[in-house]
């Protein structure tokens, strides 16, 4: 893959690599207009983002953009021509694995950076501090919001240090499989939050008749009630009114303590940042996905932790990961997911892995799952895979690493925030209004018209280095800079606009009866 880090891009295309047989548009380019760089004529005129053909193609022939394979030519086409999804084919073809081939142990940083975190008593490090109200199931998330809204900015005037009471509700808990993964799955997503650092103090409400019971959550998740960890049953209290009043009153017993806490200088090995894209477009790979890929790799040099996700947005390039593993065992339990995701999940579904991609990524330039896989990883950075995670596992490997989850951001995010991600970086082409509380969310610009538009929302306009004035590594390092003052306390876009509240969306995998 070509080495942009350093290079400013200009001109009306970018080449990404010397082997490709395509070039990215930079801006709109008319039809007839020379690529003198490239010697072809444009002949239509292609939308920025899209790929214009450099040479001749035969039908059949692969279609290489950073030299990696992101589908066939569907018919001859002639240099100078748009290629998008009407004349790429879509299919499957053979990839080397080659687990851990090219492994190559990252270098630490010589000095290692800091930023102010909160210290809970048990040596986790936070970035924000709420309090957080969780249901087991869908028959108690009225009374855990109605408790959660009774503490509004004003009511939470008296302790200025915690950040609010957050609602964790969901659609699950009952009317499923009692035992095996669904149930596991839904447990240790509920688990993973109750344990997150970024929760001071935690109340469980269930129904009481539901299938994903309080004792049971708090048994496999070894959650051992206390003055900060408290349950209710609402069919046990008497209720729907006295559930909300005495959970009320249970949340105001946790604010005064909630409300100790104080930042301090911390090391940033204790940040980990769940890694998300969505409305993506032509220019995810060449701008904000490597950008927020080398504040990644600068990340791993500090001991930190960045966390790829989305199994079917790497589909098509995953060859290029199980290369960097740790172990062929870390690759192989990769592929493991890519196959389950194959051949057990989505068969015959018209769904992200088997090549369909959203009409938005259409519009932004995208052909395929392919081609948006390849710029989809390319978050992950460049350093070695460190390991494999199931959905919502606690993350505990320093370094890159990859959790299992599908593509849907919030479903996405949710899993990595259970396993341990303080903050999420998203980068979007589209546009994204994306939030998570208890955990910040940070918006990564692919282009300038978009961030000038949506400026209420991103917080990092990684259009620079489309417009040529920010090189991919200065990007990174904006970046990585923007995680510290996050990690501090700084407030992102999303938190400014008080998103986060509907974001919570574990992954529901099995049967509904």
């Amino acid at each position: 893959m070509l080495d942009l880090s350093q290079k400013r891009v200009s001109g009306p295309v970018i080449r990404l690599h010397p082997a490709d047989n395509v070039v990215v548009a930079r801006v709109d380019v008319a039809a007839g207009t020379p690529v003198p760089e490239e010697n072809v004529v444009a002949r239509g005129k292609v939308p920025a983002g899209y790929k214009i053909a450099t040479q001749h193609l035969n039908k059949g022939d692969p279609i290489l953009k950073y030299n990696t394979v992101i589908g066939f030519a569907g018919e001859d086409i002639a240099p100078g021509t748009m290629i998008h999804s009407h004349n790429i084919e879509f299919r499957e073809f053979d990839r080397d694995y080659a687990h851990a081939s090219e492994f190559k142990p990252i270098a630490p940083a010589a000095a290692p950076a800091t930023f102010q975190g909160i210290v809970r008593p048990d040596g986790r490090v936070a970035t924000r501090n709420y309090i957080g109200i969780i249901s087991t199931v869908n028959c108690s998330a009225t009374v855990v919001h109605e408790i959660a809204d009774r503490f509004t900015r004003e009511a939470l005037a008296d302790f200025p240090n915690v950040d609010g009471v957050a609602a964790f509700t969901h659609a699950l808990g009952c009317g499923m499989e009692m035992t095996g993964e669904p149930m596991q799955l839904l447990r240790r997503t509920l688990g993973g939050y109750a344990k997150h650092a970024n929760l001071a103090g935690v109340l469980v409400i269930g129904l009481g008749c539901e299938r994903c019971q309080v004792g049971g959550l708090m048994e496999q998740e070894q959650l051992n009630s206390g003055p900060l960890m408290r349950t209710m049953v609402m069919q046990e209290e008497g209720g729907t009114r006295k559930t909300i009043e005495r959970g009320v009153g249970i949340v105001m017993e946790m604010l005064p303590e909630a409300d100790k806490v104080r930042r301090q200088p911390v090391p940033a090995s204790h940040i980990t940042v769940g890694l998300q894209c969505g409305g993506s477009d032509g220019f995810s790979s060449i701008t904000a996905n490597p950008a927020l890929g080398a504040a990644v790799d600068i990340l791993a040099r500090h001991g930190g932790t960045g966390i790829l996700s989305e199994t079917p947005e790497i589909y098509g390039v995953e060859h290029t990961l199980t290369r960097r593993a740790a172990s062929r065992e870390v690759g192989e339990k990769l592929i493991a997911r890519i196959r389950w995701w194959k051949d057990e999940y989505s068969v015959g579904r018209d769904v992200q892995i088997n090549g369909k991609v959203s009409p938005g990524n259409q519009t932004g330039g995208l052909a395929n799952i392919f081609e948006k896989s390849l710029g989809s990883s390319m978050k992950g950075g460049t350093g070695p895979l460190m390991e494999v995670y199931n959905y919502a596992e606690s993350v505990t490997t320093k370094g890159f690493v990859f959790m299992d989850t599908p593509g849907y951001d919030p479903v996405s995010a949710t899993g990595q925030i259970a396993g341990g991600a303080n903050i999420i970086a998203f980068t979007t082409g589209r546009g994204s209004c994306f939030g998570a509380k208890p955990v910040p969310s940070l918006k990564l610009a692919t282009n300038t018209p978009m961030f000038k538009r949506m400026e209420e929302d991103m917080d990092v306009n990684c259009g620079e280095v489309l417009d040529g004035t920010a090189s991919i590594q200065e990007m990174g390092q904006k970046i990585f800079e923007q995680f510290l003052k996050t990690a501090s306390g700084e407030p992102t876009k999303s938190e400014l606009l008080g998103l986060g509240r509907h974001e919570f969306v574990p992954w529901q995998i099995g049967i509904v009866g």
